[in-house]
């Protein structure tokens, strides 16, 4: 069945192309036979020169068909046809110039010279409008298949150049796809009122709203490929006050090549409104110190510890554990791993990095090379409220996790950490800056290389405030926001995992590996962003309503302690800070206490935390 399909296909392909071939030749005789009439002035012609003329023409029809054949003109897809396959026409067209005048001069035709220099021309001008006519009669015939019934979408491009073009081709040759550009934006004034595949430049950035509004806009596909994070963001943004389903393409670092197609468009996400560079990192690097090893993730079915399983297993790691006392999210990244990567050798484990004697069992049987700690609590309010919670999982599971480790002779031991551990105000912030302090105690005392790894918020994980205002957005509102001044950092899911990943590669022990992350980002504009992106207008549609700032919960989150300076890496926005001195005998009595006091469940285990961690100031203290 398939190969009589093949064959039907063929067969039309050719008879398309023979089509067109004996058009061709049509024309070529009666461009040469309009050039010997224009010639005489449309009176009658001498018949000499008549009878010159019938007897060569069948002859140089049968040579220039053969000559734009072999030049590849009747190879093409007629629906598509463009200006390469023009160009092969020219060249096929050039051949025959020079082929003509020669034959002409050899064989002494008695034709007028004019004859020639019209002729040709003439060929060649019908010859390609015949090509091009055909690829039009196609799509219009596409198009009043559609039926009245089917509006196509109105579209606006933004971008006049060669991204625009490729989309606005793709646009119009394919009918499945039931859109029509209608207007074009470019910043480059040169280009105003100009028309790009009969498609007018009706304005700037800054008249986006109106021409949205003016030409009834359905869509908005931003189409620049090269611009700056900073110019990108300002006209996302003001195509976001528009109502408009809105798309973007590749940037030019994650284009394959240069062409764009419409199935490389995506729906604009709040991140691409962040306005940086994305974060990019050594791949050859993490392959090389991650192929072949034994690794372990620590809360591996978590947002982070997911996406660090899904990295490194394309990394071709010899083995992956991954590790988390929550079942359902476990089976999910396992079932998803043995469906997207079969061959790779997986081993996914219940178990919590509390339990001393579960976790010392599970690093003496797998041995791993390099461990992921991803397993945490993280929620600030709820921690708040339960704060020997915070202690036992996230400052006592890193220790055993962390003994476990240098005990059974890893070679590198990551921590993922946070901006909250900085001069932290919560008993989440302060945990963290306690796991901070565990691993560079360790670091002292074996020969693992214990890192830690710190960075700001991350779009889209479990809890943040994407998810939350995507939700309230959907319940029609109010999206609440904590205080009007609020500020994050922010980064994607991939760009955390993938600078834990450089961070490991660059691990001599001790260091906490910082991010240069920009600009901070007031989370009132991200949800009236999203808002806008939603379809709806901030205030107006969905009303945003602020609760007040939440137990132990700042106005602003800082990257860096004082103390710690910063040490610059081969990637210009991975930072080192300084390791700070401490005793680590009395901190390992201190984390005895703690350990002690979370047991019998203690009331002041916050006072406790303060006397260890002198940069957190607890609210309310």
């Amino acid at each position: 069945m398939p190969n009589m399909k093949l064959t039907t296909y063929n067969s039309r392909r050719l008879a398309r192309s023979a089509f067109v071939l004996v058009l061709d030749a049509l024309w070529i005789a009666a461009a040469f036979y309009l050039a010997l009439w224009v010639r005489f002035e449309f009176g009658t012609i001498p018949v000499r020169f008549t009878s010159v003329y019938g007897s060569v023409i069948g002859w140089w029809c049968l040579i220039s068909v053969t000559v734009l054949a072999l030049t590849g003109s009747y190879n093409c897809i007629w629906r598509y046809v463009g200006l390469r396959d023009l160009q092969r026409l020219l060249v096929g067209h050039g051949i025959l110039l020079c082929l003509g005048l020669f034959l002409s001069i050899m064989l002494k035709l008695d034709l007028p010279r004019s004859f020639y220099c019209l002729g040709f021309v003439l060929a060649i001008v019908g010859s390609c409008v015949l090509h091009v006519s055909y690829r039009m009669f196609k799509q219009q015939s596409l198009h009043l298949r559609k039926g009245p019934d089917q509006p196509a979408e109105r579209l606006m491009i933004v971008g006049a150049g060669a991204a625009a073009q490729s989309l606005m081709r793709e646009f119009s040759s394919n009918p499945n796809l039931n859109a029509r550009v209608v207007c074009l934006v470019d910043d480059n004034p040169g280009k105003l009122h100009m028309f790009l595949e009969g498609v007018r430049v009706v304005g700037n950035r800054h008249d986006i709203p109106a021409a949205a509004k003016k030409y009834e806009v359905d869509r908005i596909v931003y189409a620049i490929a090269t611009a700056t994070p900073e110019a990108r963001k300002e006209i996302l943004n003001i195509c976001s006050t528009t109502k408009c389903r809105l798309q973007v393409i590749p940037t030019i670092s994650q284009l394959v090549n240069e062409e764009v197609s419409v199935s490389q468009l995506k729906d604009v996400e709040v991140q691409d409104l962040l306005g940086r560079d994305p974060i990019r990192v050594n791949l050859d690097e993490i392959y090389n110190y991650i192929g072949g090893k034994v690794v372990m993730v620590t809360g591996g079915g978590g947002s982070i510890g997911s996406e660090l399983c899904r990295q490194i297993a394309m990394s071709n790691p010899r083995q992956l554990i991954i590790f988390d006392v929550y079942e359902n999210n476990l089976y999910d990244i396992q079932m998803e791993l043995k469906r997207t990567l079969p061959e790779l050798d997986l081993v996914a484990l219940v178990g919590s990095v509390r339990n001393t004697a579960r976790i010392n069992d599970v690093m003496a049987t797998y041995r791993p090379d390099i461990v992921f700690h991803a397993a945490a609590h993280k929620h600030v309010p709820l921690m708040e409220d339960s704060p020997n919670e915070a202690i036992k999982n996230n400052v006592l599971g890193t220790y055993k996790t962390a003994a476990a480790a240098a005990k059974c002779g890893v070679k590198k031991f990551v921590l993922i950490s946070t901006d909250k551990a900085v001069n932290p105000t919560n008993i989440m912030g302060a945990s963290k800056r306690l796991c901070e302090m565990v691993v560079q105690m360790m670091n002292r005392r074996s020969e693992t290389d214990f890192v830690a790894v710190r960075f700001g918020n991350v779009l889209g994980s479990n809890g943040s405030v994407i998810p939350l205002f995507k939700k309230q957005i959907a319940e029609g509102g109010p999206v609440t926001v904590t205080h009007p001044d609020i500020i994050r950092y922010f980064m994607t899911i991939p760009e955390a995992v993938s600078l834990v990943l450089q961070a490991g590669y660059y691990a001599h022990g001790g260091e906490i590996f910082i991010l240069d992350m920009g600009q901070p980002v007031r989370i009132a504009d991200m949800a009236r962003n999203l808002i806008r992106l939603s379809g709806y207008e901030p205030d107006v549609d969905i009303k945003i309503v602020y609760t007040g700032l939440r137990p132990g919960e700042k106005l602003f989150e800082e990257l860096l302690m004082k103390e710690e300076g910063l040490k610059s890496t081969d990637n210009q926005l991975i930072h080192i800070g300084r390791p700070i001195e401490m005793d680590d005998e009395l901190f390992a009595r201190q984390l005895e206490e703690l350990r002690t006091a979370c047991e019998q469940e203690s009331d002041n285990i916050k006072d406790i935390v303060a006397a260890i961690v002198p940069t957190y100031h607890p609210q309310g203290h």
